[in-house]
């Protein structure tokens, strides 16, 4: 039996950026929030220290800030034909674990998405006619518009303190920033950080062939810089560890350094950690969440918290879950293509490539992900699709820094993969290699998707959540025709040698390939076609608001975090202007 706790205004179910970012919002605003992380509590001031944080060994090669597996996992399959299968050690993809979540590993690249991405279903149709669009590729419009947006993707900026340059300034376009970007209200919290060797010899080549290179936009700051919230933030320090480490000089943003310093101390908030919600309690009738229930996970006991506001801010995996497993909305079924909760899942498409330079030296240990510069050329409908055979597009990264010691050692092909011969050539090149990806968009496809697991189950009882996906022949076309652009660059170049490394035909779970899923719980305009409307805010629940990037309709060229926070403070504003005043459907279905 469930020990009834006393009500509260606003329950979090997970404690990364979002849920950090909605319970400070609501606090401020007087309301009393409690915030449910199923992980461990993470302090930058114990964790984020030298020399601990400097450990590739704990933290990039055993992920130690990642789901227990042994806890809670997925199961896996690439069409619904297969026998899926638990995922037992996360590799292609990485869901973290922990007051900050996800974001407390993520690489930084901080992107809005282009206005068109916002209503690509509708500018495909008129610019290639009413039928270009295959009758599997699921896509639909956003509910909500870029420049709706653009003033929450300005709050979001100035509370990462992130860093870059701007290239379309209140429509005026700016030489050096990214003129493809739709226009913004303001500058960059913070300048640029500084362009590793390989980076601007990326820069150059770029131009010679006519692209619009620019540095990558980056979730940290540059500068000192505080917040919107007070925080005093460190600047970048280009150690080189951002990837999977937590930031030692608290400048890449997360919940824990950018929010917790100021949500902790507030009284109207309460955190409890090891908390593992097993099930929204849904009153069906009401179409309401009253509360949930959870697991206290060091004790095994069982609690139920009410709540007047349920924010579900966990990942895309445990918010598509949370609803299956507690009877909220349709599931999806691929065969009718009726239902919608755990529709239109999509990944991140990327592929790499590396060039080697004999005569250079680059300097690999010092850089950050931000180091890098980028070219926008060729993502979502800045190009002419016609005749090519697919739609959507990516962008493509390039530089030399923040090369790790056990995994920036880059080798030409045709390198033996380990042995004397091995350590000699990674000696010979660790100076000098340059590496670029391709990060392209995934359109919904009808057979990608998440459901029930008819077998396995998590240490709570509970059937895990199964992922069905594979690349389609339009996300392959689009990939292979981004790899002719850096084959390009790359050629003018002029390097020793390189490689291209396109994805496999089928996708695998290993190895890495980004944390960008998408999906599952999808924004729209009606019951019909979305599970939440324009606002975050479920159907079929009037008072459950659902956070994070499984309220994508499809998968951008772009890293997803920027329009995560800019949702979340889009909605956290409706909430509080609106909705608590007079709670119930924001928009009519």
């Amino acid at each position: 039996m469930a020990t009834k706790l006393k009500e509260v205004d606003a329950v979090m179910i997970g404690m990364g950026m979002t849920g950090a970012m909605m319970a400070k919002e609501f606090t401020m605003a007087g309301l009393r929030v409690v915030g449910l992380e199923r992980g461990p509590d993470r302090r930058p001031h114990e964790e984020s220290i030298l020399p601990r944080i400097r450990d590739e060994l704990r933290y990039v090669q055993r992920i130690e800030l990642m789901q227990d597996n042994s806890v809670d996992t997925i199961a896996f399959r690439n069409s619904s034909g297969q026998t899926a299968l638990p995922i037992r050690r996360w590799s292609a993809f990485l869901p973290g674990e922990g007051v900050g979540g996800t974001l407390n590993h993520w690489g930084g690249m901080h992107w809005r998405y282009l206005p068109t991405d916002f209503r690509i279903r509708s500018v495909i149709r008129e610019r290639y006619g009413a039928s270009a669009i295959p009758p599997d590729m699921t896509i639909e419009d956003w509910p909500v518009t870029y420049d709706e947006l653009e003033p929450y993707y300005d709050r979001f900026d100035k509370m990462c303190g992130a860093a870059g340059k701007a290239g379309n300034l209140k429509g005026r376009k700016i030489d050096g920033g990214n003129v493809f970007e739709g226009p913004r209200s303001d500058e960059y919290p913070t300048p640029p950080l500084k362009s590793s060797a390989g980076a601007v010899l990326m820069a150059e080549a770029s131009r010679s062939l006519g692209f619009h290179p620019f540095p990558s936009p980056f979730g940290a700051s540059s500068t000192p810089y505080t917040n919107i919230y007070g925080v005093q933030l460190g600047r970048c320090e280009y150690c080189g560890f951002c990837g999977r480490n937590t930031c030692e000089a608290n400048a890449k943003a997360s919940a824990p350094s950018h929010i917790m310093p100021v949500l902790r101390g507030d009284p109207r908030f309460e955190l409890r950690t090891h908390a593992f919600v097993s099930k929204l309690i849904y009153d069906r009738q009401a179409k309401k969440v009253t509360g949930v229930l959870y697991t206290d996970m060091k004790t095994g006991e069982e609690y139920e918290q009410p709540a007047n506001i349920v924010v579900l801010s966990a990942y895309v995996f445990g918010n598509t879950h949370m609803l299956l497993t507690s009877g909220i909305g349709q599931p999806y079924d691929p065969r009718t293509g009726r239902g919608l909760v755990g529709k239109n899942y999509c990944y991140q498409f990327e592929a790499p490539a590396t060039a080697f330079f004999e005569n250079r030296n680059l300097n690999p240990f010092i850089g950050a992900p931000g180091d890098r510069m980028v070219i926008d050329d060729f993502n979502g409908e800045n190009f002419d699709h016609s005749g090519l055979g697919f739609f959507g597009g990516g962008y493509i990264v390039g530089g030399s820094g923040a090369a790790p010691p056990i995994g920036g050692r880059d080798v030409p092909p045709g390198t033996p993969a380990w042995g004397s011969q091995w350590k000699k050539e990674t000696v010979r090149w660790y100076y000098r290699a340059i590496e670029f990806n391709t990060q392209g968009s995934v359109y919904a496809n009808r057979a990608n998707y998440l459901d029930i697991d008819p077998t396995y189950k998590d240490s709570l009882g509970r059937p895990l959540l199964r992922l069905t996906y594979n690349g389609t022949d339009n996300d392959h076309a689009m990939s292979r025709y981004l790899l002719t652009k850096v084959d390009a660059i790359i050629k003018a170049m002029n390097p020793t040698t390189y490689e291209m490394r396109p994805r496999p035909r089928n996708f695998t779970i290993v190895p890495y390939q980004s944390t960008h899923n998408t999906g599952g719980t999808m924004m729209g305009t009606s019951p019909g076609n979305s599970v939440i409307n324009r606002y975050l805010q479920a159907w079929d629940a009037s008072n459950l608001f659902i956070m994070g990037a499984s309220t994508f309709p499809q998968q951008p060229g772009y890293n997803p975090t920027g329009t995560v926070g800019a949702l979340a403070y889009w909605a956290a504003d409706k909430i509080l202007k609106d909705y608590v005043k007079r709670p119930g459907p924001l928009v009519q279905a």
